[in-house]
Parts: C-alpha cells; structure tokens; sequence
C-alpha cells in the first residue's frame, strides 16, 4: 500500500495527514514532507495517524528524526488521532513518551 501526505494549516499549525502504511519502503514520504516544512519555517508541526493502518521501525524513525530537526528549530511535532493499532506500537516502544499524543487534531491545534 502507498503512503500519501496532505498538508494544512489551521491557526498556528501545520497539521500533516497521513494514510496508508508507514514502513521502510514509504517513510521517505514522510521524511521528505517533515523536511519540506522545516525547511519552510513550520515550528507547530501535528501529525495526524487516524489513517495510518501499519507502521515500523522505519516509519517510528522518520517520526523521531522529524521531531528532533524541529526540536533544532525551536519547534515541536505533535502526534494526533492516532489508531489503536498504531498507538499499540507506539506504546510498546516508548515512544508515548517522547511525543506529545493528542485523540484528534482538534485537541492538539495551538497546544503550546
């Protein structure tokens, strides 16, 4: 399955809706989307993973890397709408404490 991205703003932030599978062979996508914003000036960066039906190592990864080069910035990227299924993996792998989780997008447009 292909992984697509759109983005958006609303308000202060710059939310990046995700669908698909988040695996090694479409994490570039991802990767290149958070870069494209950075390189932008986005600080308020929100991932939505509503529709994210599988994610790996690779995919975690890029997550990771997106958040520490806007960490670099003086930003921050939020995960939000996350599936259960997905939100499983986050767990088991800690990460539930490294980023900032929201139940949807709403919740986290213009968290400081």
């Amino acid at each position: 399955m292909d992984l697509t991205v759109s983005v958006e703003t609303q308000g202060v932030s710059t939310v990046a809706h995700v669908r698909g599978e988040l695996d090694a062979h479409t994490a570039p996508v991802l990767r290149s989307v958070l870069s494209d914003l950075a390189d932008q000036g986005a600080t308020d960066v929100i991932v939505s993973l509503r529709d994210v039906t599988f994610v790996d190592s690779s995919g975690l990864g890029v997550l990771v890397g997106g958040l520490k080069r806007l960490r670099t910035v003086g930003g921050t990227l939020r995960l939000a709408a996350i599936n259960e299924r997905v939100l499983r993996v986050v767990r088991i792998t800690g990460l539930d404490t490294v980023f900032e989780i929201h139940p949807d997008v709403s919740c986290a447009v213009g968290v400081d």
